[in-house]
């Protein structure tokens, strides 16, 4: 792919090597891994987030392969869902750089470039104390349907995110949350697929996590019931009929995640 270079960095980088560019960058280091970086970083007072990919090796592509995962080579996955989640209309990061190089799937080196999303804070904090202080109905209510039509979109649209927890919606903060117009960005979307039809197997997955990751906050089956009207966009009891294979496995899938939970903590 060619790569995509929009402002400040198209200007910043006009006469270098954009590759040791962004590897020259510095800033507040979040994840070091050999194969994968992320860190914080400020260019002209804007807060930017940069990931840089160096290549896992044949190694770890292979480990990830035989324990039935698929392995993240690069940057590019993270480009194209997001690109395809703007044309969609999900909220979702900006990219501001993003390039590419090496055919060796072991050793391609890549990294995207992402505005700082601020202030913001997750849902998965934001709603941690909903069990013992519950949230007003009305404010559940949209947070809750603001989440199913992002997953139905994010579905319809060909993506899927391979780590579809409510840790990855952001809340913008900066606006009243039990305001309609209230926004959420969905972020972390290295490892996502991007394809011209999300596979029912990789929906399912996704919306395993989703469901998962809320068992802690207090949901009731009526807003269990309520997500599912609005992600399906069909009356309830052709969901329930047409989907009830799925409901059934969600429930086995979700309580398996969280006993997994329970015995490993976050190493999940």
């Amino acid at each position: 792919m060619k790569p995509f270079l929009a402002e400040p960095f198209a200007s910043l980088w006009a006469q270098q090597d954009i590759f040791a560019a962004a590897e020259a960058l510095q800033g507040e280091v979040f994840r070091e891994l050999e194969g994968r970086r992320t860190l914080r970083t400020e260019v002209d007072g804007r807060g930017y987030f940069v990931k840089i990919h160096r290549g896992i090796g044949w190694g770890e592509i292979v480990k990830n392969l035989l324990s039935a995962k698929l392995p993240v080579l690069g940057a590019r996955n993270e480009y194209l869902a997001i690109r395809r989640l703007e044309e969609a209309g999900v909220d979702t990061m900006t990219a501001v750089a993003f390039a590419e190089r090496g055919g060796n799937p072991a050793k391609q080196h890549s990294f995207i470039i992402t505005e700082e999303l601020a202030p913001t804070i997750s849902l998965e904090d934001y709603c941690m104390n909903w069990p013992q202080q519950p949230p007003a109905f009305a404010l559940k209510k949209l947070l809750l349907e603001r989440v199913a039509e992002m997953a139905g979109t994010m579905h319809r649209a060909g993506v899927n995110h391979r780590d579809f927890y409510i840790c990855h919606f952001l809340l913008h903060t900066d606006r009243p949350a039990e305001d309609a117009s209230l926004k959420l960005s969905l972020i972390d979307l290295h490892r996502a697929q991007t394809r011209r039809q999300t596979p029912r197997r990789w929906r399912n997955k996704d919306l395993a996590a989703l469901y998962f990751s809320a068992l802690d906050i207090g949901l009731t089956q009526r807003d269990t019931l309520r997500f599912l009207q609005v992600y399906f966009q069909q009356p309830l009891r052709k969901i329930l009929q047409d989907e009830a294979q799925l409901l059934g496995w969600l429930e086995k899938k979700a309580d398996k995640l969280y006993q997994r939970k329970q015995r490993y903590g976050d190493a999940l």
